[in-house]
């Protein structure tokens, strides 16, 4: 692929009409080249995903998650001319490696790499990442322990982290892969034509979501206790989290933790603790139903 290729056309001129003072920049733009993200933001909700559009603060603070996910997948953000021309306004910021501008997100970089040329952002930077990293984790919080709180934190970091790792790879080839350092067996492998990962959106979910279960994995989700397995796993809003489409991904791993809980048990078992061996017995079916809800819930 060329230089061309991946920066695309740049043969016309973009100015606000509404700006006092008019911000010119190239009508078609293309830019598939994913610069990295400022460090100090992974794990952010807000600076990761947030867009500045009035219309998904309203949306996400009031739809259901159904209709958020649907109205994501075709909602256009360059049509809130007030938001566009701010970004405008900060376009080189906007797109600098490891930006720390106030209104970057993963969200407004591609928007302001992608002018005029027909692309979106990934559905998934709003309606999945936005919106579970915010709500997901605001309400499940407060009920976890402080081993539960602190695997929380690292699995956010961890999720963008795995994100970020899966663009930059993409940016050197077609060859994607995300390391699941406790669990190598768990290791995400994608084959994703070069610099077209955040081109597709369904691709991109894809690949997203994949990277999930080794972020929560290595983010000590084994180590847990029982209690916060189970907290995790009976997060309210079931209805929210019907869509299957990982459960044998979700399954796979948890027997994986289950292995490790069990390894725990057999020293319990050896000595008579029946009650100890069916706490570790109850920790395996929480491990997968938490496992399960995480990744369901994305769905």
């Amino acid at each position: 692929m060329s230089t061309n290729d991946v920066l695309g056309a740049t043969d016309a001129a973009y100015t606000p009409t509404d700006d006092t003072q008019p911000v010119v920049v190239s009508l078609h733009v293309c830019n598939k080249q994913v610069p990295p993200a400022n460090e100090s933001f992974l794990g952010n909700c807000e600076w990761y995903y947030r867009p500045l559009h009035d219309e998904f603060i309203e949306k996400s603070g009031v739809a259901s998650w159904e209709a958020l996910k649907a109205w994501a997948t075709w909602w256009n953000p360059f049509s809130d001319s007030d938001v566009v021309r701010r970004l405008l306004a900060n376009r080189d910021e906007l797109i600098a490696p490891e930006s720390t501008h106030a209104h970057w997100s993963r969200h407004a970089n591609f928007m302001m790499r992608h002018i005029g040329c027909g692309h979106l952002p990934p559905d998934y930077y709003i309606s999945y990442g936005y919106y579970y990293c915010y709500t997901y984790g605001e309400r499940l919080y407060p009920r976890l322990s402080d081993a539960g709180k602190e695997w929380l934190a690292e699995a956010r970091y961890l999720l963008q982290a795995n994100i970020e790792i899966g663009l930059k790879d993409n940016m050197d080839g077609d060859e994607i892969m995300v390391v699941c350092r406790r669990y190598p067996n768990r290791t995400v492998q994608m084959q994703v034509p070069q610099y077209e990962l955040e081109i597709d959106p369904t691709t991109f979910k894809t690949f997203a979501f994949n990277t999930h279960v080794p972020a929560y994995l290595d983010a000590g989700l084994a180590d847990l206790p029982i209690t916060d397995l189970m907290r995790i796993g009976t997060q309210p809003n079931v209805e929210e989290w019907l869509d299957g489409e990982t459960w044998k991904q979700a399954t796979d791993s948890a027997v994986e933790v289950g292995k490790d809980k069990l390894k725990g048990a057999g020293a319990a078992i050896s000595s008579g603790a029946q009650a100890a061996a069916e706490a570790v017995g109850e920790g395996i079916s929480a491990v997968e139903q938490a496992l399960s809800r995480l990744t369901q819930h994305r769905r």
